[in-house]
């Protein structure tokens, strides 16, 4: 059986460490296929090569990028649903938060809901560029 110090310190921990895997996911999905396409697109077609050069991984990773967006995706609903619907009830039951410090768990929250939202956009900007401005763009040359 817990106690309730282990599930106050697992309730606390658990929407920041959603939040760090969304940032880093959407930014893999931001470095692979959004940002080459906005630097070619800028006419920097030669900062894209020797960035790919540099790092011939992100090849590798924009060759599957449905997945990458797929778990990108999935990783930043999760947080979502957990910073939004989890970690007030958790607060709430009074097992969220150590007793002793009451404004850790203010500071924790606001910080996790800023990574949240930067990588909600930076999601939304990757998936832009990766699946919608190629077809926009050549509909547009018709």
């Amino acid at each position: 059986m817990q106690t309730n110090e282990n599930i106050r310190n697992r309730g606390s921990v658990q929407p920041a460490v959603l939040s760090y895997f969304s940032l880093f996911t959407s930014l893999s999905t931001l470095l692979c296929c959004a940002l080459p396409s906005l630097l070619v697109l800028a006419g920097l077609g030669a900062t894209v090569a020797s960035f790919l050069s540099a790092f011939p991984w992100l090849v590798t990773l924009s060759h599957h990028k449905v997945w990458v967006f797929s778990i990108s995706g999935a990783l930043i609903s999760a947080s979502f649903i957990s910073m939004y619907l989890i970690a007030p009830r958790l607060r709430s039951d009074s097992i969220g938060c150590a007793a002793d410090d009451p404004s850790a768990c203010d500071t924790a929250s606001k910080l996790s809901k800023i990574l949240l939202w930067a990588s909600a956009a930076i999601y939304s900007i990757g998936f832009f560029v990766a699946f919608l401005l190629g077809p926009l763009l050549e509909r547009m040359d018709r």
